[in-house]
């Protein structure tokens, strides 16, 4: 994990030459830079802040920019500052001075701590010992936030004049805790795949998903506990070629949540990604919902 004082550059974009695939993946929550004003303001150890991190899914979806679609991956850290949310749903209760109006304060997301700037880790721990100030709010934003959701649309609006059309797969990952359970067990779940119920992507495009990944032996579900985020609503528009799938997957798959290991099942599950990736980039164009 890194610590410095800014993070720069905010962003990256991995790409191999020519685009040959209508297909933009995107990975927000991978980022392992924590500035060293997160550090000095938190209440929570190094170790304890990564809990919210999505470890190496970036990784994961890592061989798909060779096939011919970018992969954009934020280099901050979520628990700084997360870009799968609105520009600014705060929590007033984070901060010394009062918000502006334009604030939306009264989110699901804030309601538990995970907005924008996030009150509390995935683990439920607060993160910050002191108040913040609403200043540092809109720089976190102005130069993380803008940079990351700018080359976003960029590169999605590049897609779509190419192929008329684009796919977004939007990657994370869930710690085994936030699954759901039945009587008492834990039931399995390996990846959730999340299309606000139907509304961000044509219905192929996550049949698709779960049909190869089944056929793989994960336990797959849709949309529950993770239907999508302000990505998957944002940029989720089939009726205007563009569609967004979130994929969720259990992090349990691949490493060890305690320590952050690596498990030898890693490998595997990058080369089904892969898999994945190709299986919808060839989803025939004529088959989707496309303006």
């Amino acid at each position: 994990m890194a610590s410095v004082e800014t993070v720069e550059p905010a962003i990256e974009v991995l790409a191999a030459g020519r685009q040959t695939l209508p297909l933009v993946l995107a990975s927000p929550h991978s980022g392992n830079t924590y500035p060293a004003d997160l550090i000095a303001a938190s209440r929570l150890d190094a170790l304890s802040l990564r809990r919210s991190e999505d470890s190496y899914v970036d990784e994961i979806f890592g061989a798909v920019p060779a096939l011919g679609a970018p992969l954009l991956r934020a280099r901050f850290a979520r628990a700084y500052l997360d870009p799968n949310r609105e520009p600014f749903e705060l929590d007033q209760g984070m901060f010394e001075d009062a918000l502006p109006d334009f604030v939306n304060a009264h989110s699901p997301r804030v309601r538990v701590g995970l907005g924008t700037i996030a009150r509390v880790v995935a683990s439920g721990e607060e993160i910050y010992a002191r108040k913040l100030r609403f200043a540092e709010a809109v720089q976190r934003v102005e130069r993380l936030y803008r940079p990351y959701h700018r080359t976003l649309s960029q590169l999605l609006e590049t897609t779509r004049a190419r192929f008329g059309f684009y796919t977004l797969l939007d990657c994370h990952s869930m710690p085994s805790t936030t699954l759901p359970q039945h009587r008492g067990q834990r039931s399995r779940v390996d990846i959730v795949l999340g299309d606000c119920h139907g509304t961000s992507c044509d219905p192929i495009i996550a049949d698709t998903a779960q049909r190869l990944l089944t056929a793989k032996g994960y336990a797959v579900v849709r949309n529950a506990p993770y239907a999508g985020g302000f990505t998957t609503t944002h940029y989720g528009k089939p009726s205007e070629g563009g569609h967004c799938l979130q994929i969720e997957l259990g992090r349990s798959l691949y490493m060890n949540e305690a320590n952050y290991e690596r498990k030898p099942f890693f490998t595997q599950l990058a080369a089904d990604m892969k898999d994945l990736a190709l299986a919808v980039a060839a989803i025939e164009p004529n088959l989707l919902r496309v303006a």
